[in-house]
């Protein structure tokens, strides 16, 4: 009977690498073959760019300020979803500064209820300031993230004649790039400790090449899928979408793709631009990769509910119902090939250490054959996309380092099983809040601000440490009032009362190379705001630990004071 079941389990396994390796060979050669396209008239449209924010102060403002350079004839739409640091504070100083800026401030109990909530009162907003005569199909709302940096051809060329130059196309999405900084060029990235740096460009790798590919076979089968950013929607489809179902967005967690569904089903076409991108900050440690993954993965498997309606929809092809079927099963063939693989270790494990003859014999009976097996089906599928990578987006890699990192591809693709174990586990026990990513760039801000106004009692070089990701315990310390006060706006009483310490702990050599390193390791200048207060850029202080320390200096806000922004000094 056992061994009826190690040959099942082998036959089952064995199904799923097939099928696998077949899914790889289809998206490979669209890939392969992908040829440029021609670019449009963008004056032909109006363009309306909708910014999510929940604490974003780290990146909101050089995002908002980069689009508004790139693209004059654009207007910004920043939905504040009730930020709790100073992103409110930084939205509406660019408003004032800039008519084309536009807030949308939600506050609760409507705040904080997932991003597609966001986007709809985003999408209500521009709705409503529209004239009421202005025809909707010519109003593009693009998606973008609070991090994102778009290139300044990407209105040109969604606006082509193979996307909005076709007036079936109702949705576009753009490629995703992935870096450290996303507001730097790549030659000019921040110095990032290595495994870092490794993690964001397994990341980079994975978005412009199998995901990419995916949608390149999406283009073929008239199934291309919605981001979380770079996506371009016209108006009136996101208003058929409402009309139909009450909002444009709903409760997915993987709210995006449910959006490029509801514009397949209402009968618009979708389509993949491959030849601009969108440029995004990059997740650096594990914990909040995995945790990221496990929401799209929870929330592929929330769309799953969705299947009857695109298997009797008549507005998509046969490829196209397969490869979305495809896609809202592949979590739980995950799981099962989780169940199996693992099974089938065990049970080679078992065999080896209980033949009588020895692991040896054991291994001369045939048991050798596991490892090309193993090399075809787990690891070339993904050590290809390495070298394609190094072809069409990183020429400057040798062969030798996209060998190495191909190899850490096969490895990297765990992060993803773990997230789909995470995702069902969640989907077990009905949960379905989210934890936002924090930005990288965020950890730099606080490593400044601890440099900045260190209470004496913090041990030296602790800083370095939060700015390099450590994730060891927090001391057991009294909050600064700094901290207090950027934790919670909504007091102004505390306000009036915060005070800074000014830096009074001797500064170490590392805090020192710290205070050196934080222009490359944050996207945003290091002139941090917070609630209207402009502190000095910290790359510019020049501390003298001999010198007797600064007396207190009293930190009033503008909102109690007055428009002038109190600047801190040494």
């Amino acid at each position: 009977m056992a061994d009826l079941g190690f040959a099942a389990a082998n036959g089952l396994a064995f199904l799923l690498c097939v099928l696998f390796l077949g899914y790889v060979s289809l998206i490979f050669v669209p890939y392969f073959r992908h040829r440029p396209t021609a670019a449009g008239n963008q004056h032909l449209f109006q363009w309306h760019f909708l910014v999510p924010c929940m604490d974003e102060q780290a990146v909101v403002e050089k995002t908002v300020r980069g689009l508004l350079a790139s693209f004059p004839a654009a207007h910004v739409w920043a939905v504040d979803d009730a930020s709790e640091d100073t992103t409110l504070a930084i939205l509406r100083r660019l408003e004032r500064q800039d008519s084309r800026v536009h807030i949308v401030a939600r506050t609760a109990p409507e705040a904080r209820q997932g991003k597609g909530a966001a986007l709809n009162a985003g999408w209500r907003a521009i709705d409503e300031a529209l004239p009421a005569g202005q025809p909707r199909e010519r109003v593009l709302i693009s998606v973008v993230d609070a991090d994102a940096v778009l290139d300044t051809d990407a209105l040109a060329m969604v606006a082509g004649p193979t996307f909005f130059g076709d007036h079936e196309v109702g949705a576009v999405q753009i490629q995703v790039r992935v870096r450290p900084d996303p507001f730097r060029p790549m030659n000019d990235q921040p110095s990032i400790p290595r495994r870092q740096r490794l993690l964001i460009a397994l990341q980079d790798l994975e978005f412009t090449g199998p995901i990419a590919a995916m949608q390149m076979l999406r283009s073929k089968t008239g199934s291309v899928a919605m981001g979380g950013n770079g996506q371009f929607t016209r108006l009136s489809v996101l208003n058929d979408v409402a009309d139909r179902h009450g909002t444009p967005w709903h409760g997915a967690l993987l709210e995006d793709f449910e959006l490029g569904l509801h514009v397949l089903l209402a009968g618009s076409r979708t389509a993949y631009c491959h030849d601009t991108s969108v440029i995004q900050e990059g997740v650096p440690r594990v914990v909040p990769l995995v945790r990221q993954r496990s929401r799209w993965a929870q929330g592929s498997m929330q769309c799953l509910s969705y299947l009857r309606e695109i298997l009797r929809t008549r507005h998509l092809t046969a490829g196209g119902t397969l490869e979305i079927a495809y896609f809202l099963f592949s979590p739980w063939v995950q799981l099962v090939g989780g169940v199996v693989y693992a099974t089938l270790f065990s049970s080679a494990a078992y065999y080896a250490f209980t033949d009588p003859l020895g692991v040896g014999h054991w291994w001369g009976g045939g048991a050798w054959g596991l490892v090309p097996l193993f090399l075809l089906f787990g690891v070339s599928p993904f050590l290809i996309w390495a070298f394609m990578y190094r072809s069409r987006v990183r020429p400057e890699l040798s062969l030798w380092r996209a060998l190495g990192l191909g190899l850490v591809n096969a490895l990297y693709v765990y992060f993803h099983q773990a997230a789909t174990w995470w995702a069902f586990y969640r989907v077990m026990t009905a949960r379905t809040d989210w934890k936002k990513t924090v930005r990288y760039s965020q950890h730099a801000v606080d490593a400044a601000l601890d440099l900045l106004f260190r209470p004496p009692a913090r041990p030296p070089g602790e800083a370095l440490a939060r700015l390099r990701g450590s994730r060891g315990p927090a001391p057991s310390r009294p909050r600064s009032a700094t901290s207090a006060a950027v934790a919670s706006q909504s007091s102004l009483a505390r306000l009036r009362r915060a005070t800074v310490t000014p830096l009074q702990s001797p500064v170490t050599q590392r805090d020192e190379k710290a205070l050196r390193g934080l222009r490359g390791a944050s996207p945003s200048p290091m002139s941090v705001v917070f609630a209207g207060v402009h502190k000095p850029q910290v790359d510019a202080l020049r501390y003298d630990p001999l010198s007797p320390p600064a007396p207190p200096v009293p930190w009033v806000p503008d909102a109690v004071r007055g428009s002038e922004p109190v600047t801190a000094s040494h």
